[in-house]
């Protein structure tokens, strides 16, 4: 199922994209599409038995409907740095015996087409194009990778947007580059996991102002999605609506030659994963 939320921040109502493509309103059959939907499975189910007759379900003039994030109530946003080998390659940093990890805060979390402020006196704002991982039950010291897939709800596409000065030459850890309003677009859906049968076979791309600049694939993860979820859940208990962050690809600003063409007001970035949907933001200045 593609699952997504549509309205104005703040008061989106739940839909769904049915199979022919037509926006569909869940709002008859759930509340909201947050933590207590993932894991609640009679909710699913009739999510799911709405999606198979969606005849049943009013149909949404998309026309000028604002798509929100995917998911609401987020409960933590779980972040995994320096995940692809290409990454790792043009930053020249040595690849990690373990994940790096950071947070972003669930207030960074804005829709795909939303507007994304350079933050003011920045002068390294960066974009990455990443595959965000939803967990759907609560996951606990998981054995193995395999295990680790079964406690994911589904995915979507994040742009998580980065202030390098901030991050790297400001002292203390990352997080300060990376929690800056606006920072972290999600969306156009939250598709379930049972349609992204290998998370570890999916393209994703990025341009700005139409000039491609990320083209990689999550096969080139130096921790599968499904390590990556086990991992954490040896250093954090995982609850349904917790967002993971897997890393990006080669192509940012800060793997480029100088001058570095960082971000400015007035760019336009847009992004996709493959069967995940596509995102496009302006920028504008803080």
């Amino acid at each position: 199922m593609k699952l997504l939320r549509v309205g104005t921040a703040g008061a989106e109502r739940p839909a769904l994209l049915d199979q022919d493509g037509t926006l569909r309103d869940l709002s008859g059959v759930v509340t909201d599409i947050d933590s207590d939907l993932l894991a609640e499975e009679p909710a699913l189910a009739r999510v799911r038995a709405a999606a198979a007759a969606p005849g049943e379900l009013p149909v949404l003039d998309a026309a000028g409907l604002r798509v929100g994030p995917p998911l609401a109530r987020i409960g933590k946003i779980v972040c995994i740095g320096l995940n692809y080998h290409d990454h790792a390659t043009e930053t020249g940093a040595a690849i990690p015996d373990e994940p790096i990890l950071f947070f972003k805060a669930p207030d960074t979390v804005v829709g795909p087409e939303d507007t994304v402020l350079v933050p003011r006196g920045s002068r390294k704002t960066d974009w990455e194009v990443e595959l965000a991982v939803v967990i759907g039950r609560t996951a606990r010291y998981l054995d193995s990778a395999e295990e680790a897939l079964g406690h994911v709800a589904g995915y979507a596409v994040a742009h998580d947007v980065s202030e390098r000065e901030f991050q790297i030459e400001r002292g203390g850890t990352w997080d300060k580059g990376k929690n800056c309003e606006t920072f972290n677009p999600l969306g156009p859906w939250l598709v379930t996991a049972d349609e992204v049968p290998d998370p570890q076979a999916l393209p994703l791309r990025l341009w700005v102002n139409g000039e491609l600049k990320q083209d990689g694939t999550t096969a080139d993860q130096i921790f599968s999605v499904g390590e990556v979820v086990r991992y954490l859940s040896h250093f954090m208990t995982l609850y349904p609506g917790d967002v993971i962050n897997t890393g990006t690809p080669a192509g940012v600003a800060l793997g480029q030659p100088e001058p570095k063409p960082y971000l400015k007001a007035g760019d336009v970035v847009e992004l996709e994963i493959e069967g995940l949907g596509r995102q496009r933001q302006e920028l504008k200045d803080a």
